[in-house]
C-alpha cells in the first residue's frame, strides 16, 4: 500500500484505498479461507451473491474411503470481526440474524454448511505483516458446523451461537471436514 518515491530521497508516504471498513472485513475474510484452502489442496468456489446463507463454498477432489468423486464440498457463510469481548474463554459467541440463520441450518440443504467468524486485532494493529520471514497474522478463523447451531423459534429475530475455541480453521481442520464429507458422514 506504498507509493514508492520517484526520486532518490524522496519521502514515501502510505495511500489507503478508502475500502469501508466492513468491505474490507468481507474480503479479507475470504482471502483467509483461500489461503487456508490452497495451503490444504482445496478450492474456492464463489457465490455472487448470499441469499442462501452462504459466502463460498470449499471444494476438494480427493478419494476418500467411501466416496471419490470429483468434488467434496461444504458451503461456508463468513462474518468478520475485531469485536474481542465476544470471546469467551470456551468459545466465540455470535449474533446471527433469523433469515440467515434459518437458511444457514435448514434441515433440507443438500450440502453441508459451516458458519465462520474471522476475528481481526483489535485497536490498530495490523491484520497482517509481511518480512523476510513471511507473510505473518494474528487472525483466526472459528467455526461451527451449521446442524449444530441449534434452533430458533419462529418468534425470535436472531440467536447467539457459540463458535467453540478448539474449532480454528486450519489446514488439519478443514482436511478434517473434507475427510468426514468423503466418508460419509456429516449428513
Amino acid at each position: 500500500m506504498s507509493v514508492g518515491a520517484s526520486r532518490p530521497g524522496e519521502e514515501l508516504h502510505v495511500v489507503d484505498g478508502a475500502l469501508p471498513t466492513n468491505a474490507r472485513k468481507e474480503q479479507f475474510s475470504l482471502a483467509f479461507v483461500q489461503m487456508v484452502a490452497a495451503a490444504a489442496g482445496c478450492s474456492i468456489k464463489r457465490h455472487d451473491t448470499d441469499y442462501d446463507g452462504v459466502d463460498i463454498t470449499v471444494v476438494s477432489s480427493a478419494e476418500h474411503e467411501k466416496f471419490y468423486c470429483p468434488e467434496f464440498e461444504f458451503e461456508l457463510q463468513l462474518k468478520c470481526t475485531s469485536r474481542h469481548e465476544l470471546l469467551t474463554e470456551t468459545h466465540l459467541a455470535w449474533p446471527v440474524e433469523a433469515e440467515p440463520f434459518r437458511k444457514l441450518t435448514h434441515p433440507k440443504r443438500y450440502n453441508e454448511a459451516y458458519l465462520g467468524v474471522l476475528l481481526l486485532p483489535d485497536g490498530p494493529d495490523p491484520w497482517l505483516e509481511l518480512s523476510e520471514a513471511g507473510l505473518a497474522t494474528r487472525n483466526r478463523l472459528y467455526w461451527e458446523r451449521a446442524a449444530n447451531l441449534g434452533t430458533l423459534p419462529e418468534d425470535r429475530g436472531s440467536r447467539t451461537v457459540h463458535l467453540p475455541r478448539s474449532d480454528l480453521f486450519g489446514v488439519e481442520g478443514l482436511l478434517g471436514i473434507m475427510r468426514t464429507i468423503g466418508e460419509g458422514g456429516g449428513w
